[in-house]
């Protein structure tokens, strides 16, 4: 009975339950039924349970680094800093967008984060250009997935927290995935600006512009390096990196670009603290979501089902990269992971999948799914921020994600696109 679970998950999803309370109502009510009331009492303290963790700490950190960046204009630089590499393009302002997004996400790790700050600086600049608001809206939505790629990723802890695996590893395989979407947009934005004639941004900068705009960019762009710097060398751990990372975003906007003001600082802290509430409780939830799926033996029985359609690999991670696809479509990513990640992990690693390669699998393809039509997070965000229809984004999105999805399967296929940076720096066999 209880493998009716995931079935009722989903129906509480589609009249509308908040993803907290549906993945706790829907195996509480089976295991209720079940006669299992020891269980349920069990379920509901995996919830606290499941917050209690110290590399759990390095998400809220995380998103307070963001926040404060962003706060202190360090979003303003990075943009700068991006016209003045590529604002001559044609299609400039759009390449701009990508790379800054490229860059933002070394920072905060968040789409969402992405779409608002760069959205609302980007699009109506955009827009007086002469791009459609539509498309300025698209391109944004479509880029800021990068966000939880490209490392620090909150994503990507939560699946090493579920799966036991390495966070450092797990940024480390981000790294050539995330630049390859950013560069497929690129692709696709070159291809775009020569059919439809788009605008040059700005005239080309000379070379002492670029080291000046560089030099006003430099302790933004110098977070990655000591985040990923100091994991990899040892220095601290990804937690204790996430709280250096706030350390810093405060050093450098209060007195070295003198940006950020003591005023701002607890509007700051609320924000971030509200967004890390709602991710942590989910992580929570879904935590305690999970011990249901191994009390119903859901890994065993999907297992015998996938492994009945096919014992090809490859035909295999096809059809799951459509499953994930589509669950992307309706789920949240980090859900998503929390609930999946432990059901299809395991078939795979014995299938002789890397469980690194996989993890990346699966993040990158639910993070496209943020932009992906019709319940994409950042399709909401982007219309939110230009003020055009969910609808008119989502038609104009649509190369973006051919290019994305292309991606998904270059990284599905070709392993040393993820494992190569890991196995050469020792974090991965």
């Amino acid at each position: 009975m209880l493998i009716w679970f995931l079935p009722l998950f989903l129906l509480l999803l589609l009249i509308g339950l908040p993803v907290f309370f549906a993945l706790l109502a829907a195996p509480g009510l089976l295991l209720w039924l079940n006669g299992q009331e020891r269980d349920v009492a069990l379920l509901y303290r995996n919830v606290y349970n499941g917050i209690d963790s110290f590399p759990l700490m390095a998400i809220p950190f995380f998103m307070l680094a963001g926040e404060l960046m962003n706060r202190g204009g360090i979003t303003l630089r990075l943009v700068e800093f991006s016209q003045a590499m590529m604002g001559h393009l044609r299609g400039g302002l759009a390449h701009v967008n990508i790379l800054s997004s490229m860059l933002f996400a070394g920072l905060s790790g968040s789409a969402v984060a992405d779409t608002s700050a760069l959205g609302s600086m980007l699009i109506p600049a955009m827009e007086k250009q002469g791009y459609t608001r539509r498309f300025a809206a698209a391109i944004t939505a479509a880029s800021s997935v990068i966000g939880p790629i490209i490392p620090p990723s909150g994503i990507m802890i939560i699946y090493a927290y579920v799966m036991g695996e390495s966070v450092a590893a797990l940024f480390l395989a981000g790294i050539v995935p995330g630049v390859m979407v950013g560069l497929s947009l690129m692709l696709m934005v070159r291809f775009m600006a020569n059919r439809y004639d788009f605008p040059v941004a700005s005239a080309k900068t000379t070379w002492n512009e670029r080291g000046q705009a560089s030099l006003k960019a430099f302790f933004p762009l110098m977070t990655p390096v000591i985040i990923m710097g100091g994991i990899l060398l040892g220095i601290f751990t990804p937690t204790e990196a996430a709280a250096i990372a706030v350390a810093y975003a405060i050093i450098i906007g209060l007195f070295i670009m003198r940006t950020l003001k003591l005023s701002d600082l607890p509007d700051v802290l609320s924000r971030s603290a509200a967004t890390s509430a709602v991710v942590l409780l989910l992580v929570g939830a879904a935590m305690a979501f999970k011990t249901v799926v191994s009390l119903s033996h859901a890994p065993q029985i999907l297992a015998d089902i996938i492994l009945g359609l096919s014992e090809n690999p490859l035909i295999l991670l096809f059809l799951i990269n459509l499953l994930l696809f589509i669950v992307g479509m309706f789920l949240d990513a980090g859900p998503a992971i929390i609930i999946l990640g432990p059901v299809l992990g395991p078939v795979f690693t014995d299938l002789g999948i890397d469980p690194i390669h996989f993890a990346i699998i699966m993040s990158v393809n639910l993070t496209v799914g943020l932009a992906t039509p019709p319940m994409g997070l950042v399709l909401f965000v982007a219309s939110s921020v230009s003020g055009e229809r969910v609808e008119t984004i989502s038609r104009a999105i649509l190369p973006f994600l051919a290019m994305e999805i292309l991606v998904i399967f270059l990284v599905t296929y070709i392993p040393a696109l993820s494992m190569t940076i890991p196995q050469l720096t020792g974090f991965a066999n």
